[in-house]
């Protein structure tokens, strides 16, 4: 998946691309269907658009951004450990940046996971955490299906609506983990609207019973 055309003008290096994309972004066609290729270039298109909006590095938030769901190849609770660890232990890196910016990007990537509780350490992990958070209502509840068919596979309709209410509540409702770095962001708007349809579980379950039957189809083609 090419992504010269919408990068050229936010000046990420050229053959900094060329890397990611032939060694990187290919290893996002194992994860699930909620964190794959696809997934991955909407982080790093958005990162370098608040990069050069908040007048960041591009170079590093594009890397952070390509990097920061690689340790999905182990085990999912501590994939933002493992991602940092993998970007940070990658020497083809050194082409391009030092190893005190390796060390900023590896915390960046350590930082974005939704359910930390601190606050990122630096404006690159904020970059990285926004960009993760693509809240947009109908985009987070079929990504929260997809997961649950993917991963809960024994599960029926109903079952699976009930994990995707849990789920929900505890992530995104107002008392949810998910937390905003960057204020008056798109994201905090969609947040509200997501905040608005868990409040009231009349007005989810539809979205939730069109998104399923759109997602049980595809999966069983």
């Amino acid at each position: 998946m090419k992504l010269e055309s919408d990068m050229i003008d936010n000046n990420v290096s050229l053959d900094l691309m060329e890397f990611v994309e032939q060694n990187i972004l290919p290893r996002y066609n194992e994860f699930d269907r909620a964190h794959n290729i696809a997934h991955a270039t909407q982080v790093i298109r958005k990162s370098v658009s608040l990069a050069r909006n908040f007048g960041a590095d591009v170079n590093m938030a594009y890397v952070i951004a390509a990097y920061h769901d690689l340790g999905l190849e182990g085990p999912r609770a501590i994939h933002h450990v493992t991602s940092g660890k993998i970007l940070e232990a990658d020497r083809r890196l050194r082409k391009w940046f030092s190893i005190s910016q390796l060390k900023v990007m590896r915390e960046a990537v350590e930082d974005h996971r939704a359910s930390a509780s601190h606050a990122p350490r630096s404006l690159y992990g904020k970059i990285v955490a926004e960009a993760d958070r693509n809240l947009e209502p109908e985009t987070v509840v079929r990504r929260t299906i997809q997961f649950g068919i993917a991963h809960y596979p024994e599960k029926d309709k109903e079952e699976q609506w009930r994990r995707f209410m849990e789920h929900m509540d505890s992530k995104y409702s107002i008392h949810g983990y998910v937390k905003l770095w960057l204020p008056g962001s798109e994201n905090e708007r969609n947040l509200n609207q997501l905040r608005a349809l868990i409040a009231n579980p009349g007005e989810m379950r539809p979205l939730f019973e069109r998104i399923y039957s759109e997602e049980r189809g595809t999966s069983e083609q």
